[in-house]
């Protein structure tokens, strides 16, 4: 059985997702999203958004993706190659019985997956930042919108934003 693999991402208007290894907007309704949507999933990421985020999160399993032969973190399932990653997240799927495997950044990460993904789960921040680190272009025809909320800025919530989540077509 092959286990579904959807990507987790926020989005600037101009495709920015970080600036100098660190995310750029204070969006508590994202982060909250971000941790519903990846409890009881393996989180495929980079080493860089690992180090970002500095630690395993509770309730979850990480799987970083290296070429850094000499990274290694207790609690952290490390992979050299994709392969290698992909095959670690359907184990732990498996064993935790998620309903999917997480991808949940960088940049680099983002553009080997996005071929593989089934469904992507994308926060659109209505803002043009400056940055570093960027989405990289994907192929819209090969899905299609499923739901979409729009969120005005607020208190907790920098900028307004849209929850848009893609199922690619003929699944």
């Amino acid at each position: 059985m092959t286990v579904p693999v959807f990507v987790l991402a926020a989005i600037a208007d101009n495709g920015v997702i970080g600036d100098d290894n660190r995310l750029i907007w204070q969006l508590s309704s994202d982060l909250k999203r971000f941790r519903q949507m990846t409890l009881g999933h393996p989180m495929l990421m980079g080493r860089k958004t690992f180090q970002s985020i500095g630690k395993p999160l509770p309730g979850r399993e990480t799987v970083v993706l290296t070429r850094d032969p000499a990274f290694a973190v207790e609690g952290v399932h490390v992979a050299h190659t994709l392969d290698d990653a992909l095959v670690q997240c359907r184990i732990l799927a498996e064993r935790m019985q998620a309903s999917g495997i997480a991808v949940v950044g960088g940049a680099e990460i983002y553009a080997q997956m996005l071929p593989l993904a089934d469904r992507l789960h994308l926060t659109e921040v209505h803002a043009t930042p400056h940055g570093d680190a960027f989405f990289p272009d994907w192929d819209k025809k090969s899905f299609k919108v499923t739901s979409k909320e729009d969120f005005p800025s607020g208190p907790r919530d920098e900028y307004a934003y849209s929850f848009v989540d893609y199922q690619r077509l003929g699944i």
